[in-house]
C-alpha cells in the first residue's frame, strides 16, 4: 500500500496510467477516497479515471481524515487540505501538475492554485460543491456532531464509531475524524481523552471556517480573479453541487471555460473526451 508523509499525515495514494502528471482531488466530502472516482455519485458512470489514465499519470489519494489516510484533530481549513496535496507532489518529486477536483476537491484545487500557482498547470473543476443548501447541510452536520460530543464526550464518539461504518455524511454524530478513529487505536485513545467542551467548540469553529459562504468555499473571489491559469468548469446541479457554484467559478476565474452540459447529459463518452480536449489543447 503506497503511502507518503504529507504535512505530517500518512497519506494513501495510487498511480494510474502513464503520461504527464494529473493530480486528482477526490470527490466525496469528508470521505474523499480514491475509490470515489469510480463508485461515488456521477463518477460511477462517467469512468473518468479509466479514460484519463490512458493519456496521463493519474495521482489519486485519500484526503486526510478519509479512507486509509491519517489525520490530526485541529481546526481544519482549506489551506490544510491544499498543503497535503502539495506535499504529495513533493513526495513524488513533481514540480507541477495538472489538477482535477471533483465535488469538495474543487475547493481544494482552487485553494492550492491560489496558494501555489506555480504548482498547477491547468485546473479541471468537476461538479463543484457549493450553494446555500450545501452550506446549511454542512453546518447542520457539524452542529449535530458537536452536540453529541458535548453530551457523550469524545469517548462516546469513539464508542459510536466502533459500532458501525457510517461516515460523517451518513451519521453526523460520528464526526469528521471517524475513519481515523476506526483505523488508528493510538489516535482514538488520545481523542477519547479530549475535553468535551473544548472539542465541541473546535468542531463548531471548524465548520464555520470551512463553510462560510453560499457559493464555492475556499479562496476569496479576489484571489480567484488573480489566477492566471486555464480552468475547465463542469457543472453539477443538485442541493450539494449547485449550478450557481459552477457559474461562480466561471465568473471568477479569468481563463475559465464552462462546459454547458447538465449532469444528466454528461456521459462516459463526452465527459472524459471534453476533459482530455481541455488538458491537451
Amino acid at each position: 500500500m503506497p503511502t507518503a508523509l504529507c504535512d505530517g499525515i500518512e497519506t494513501y495514494y495510487e498511480l494510474h496510467g502513464a503520461g504527464p502528471p494529473l493530480l486528482l482531488l477526490s470527490p466525496g466530502g469528508f470521505n474523499a477516497t480514491v475509490e470515489n472516482w469510480s463508485s461515488f455519485g456521477i463518477y460511477q458512470r462517467l469512468g473518468l479515471l479509466d479514460a484519463l489514465s490512458r493519456r496521463f499519470t493519474c495521482i489519486a489519494f485519500d484526503k486526510r481524515e478519509s479512507g486509509r489516510s491519517g489525520g490530526r484533530v485541529e481546526r481544519i481549513v482549506w489551506d490544510d487540505y491544499a498543503r497535503q496535496a502539495a506535499a504529495l507532489l513533493d513526495a513524488l518529486e513533481l514540480e507541477r501538475a495538472n489538477v482535477m477536483g471533483g465535488c469538495i476537491g474543487c475547493s481544494i484545487g482552487v485553494t492550492l492554485a491560489a496558494a501555489q500557482p506555480s504548482r498547477v498547470t491547468k485546473l479541471v473543476l468537476f461538479s463543484p460543491a457549493g450553494g446555500p443548501r450545501y452550506r446549511i447541510t454542512q453546518l447542520s452536520r457539524f452542529a449535530e456532531h458537536a452536540a453529541f460530543a458535548r453530551e457523550r464526550g469524545p469517548a462516546g464518539v469513539v464508542g459510536l464509531v466502533g459500532e458501525g461504518d457510517a461516515t460523517f455524511a451518513q451519521d453526523p454524530r460520528v464526526g469528521p475524524w471517524a475513519s481515523v478513529l476506526r483505523s488508528d487505536a493510538a489516535f482514538a485513545g488520545a481523542y477519547a481523552e479530549r475535553d468535551a467542551g473544548e472539542y465541541a467548540q473546535l468542531v463548531m469553529d471548524m465548520g464555520a471556517q470551512l463553510f462560510d459562504r453560499d457559493t464555492v468555499p475556499g479562496p476569496e473571489a479576489e484571489a480567484l480573479m488573480a489566477l492566471d491559469l486555464p480552468a475547465l468548469v463542469v457543472p453539477g446541479n443538485d442541493p450539494n453541487h449547485a449550478l450557481s457554484a459552477a457559474r461562480y467559478l466561471e465568473e471568477c476565474l479569468p481563463q475559465s471555460q464552462y462546459w454547458d452540459v447538465m449532469p444528466d447529459a454528461q456521459t462516459a463518452a463526452n465527459a472524459p473526451q471534453r476533459t482530455l480536449e481541455f488538458l491537451e489543447e
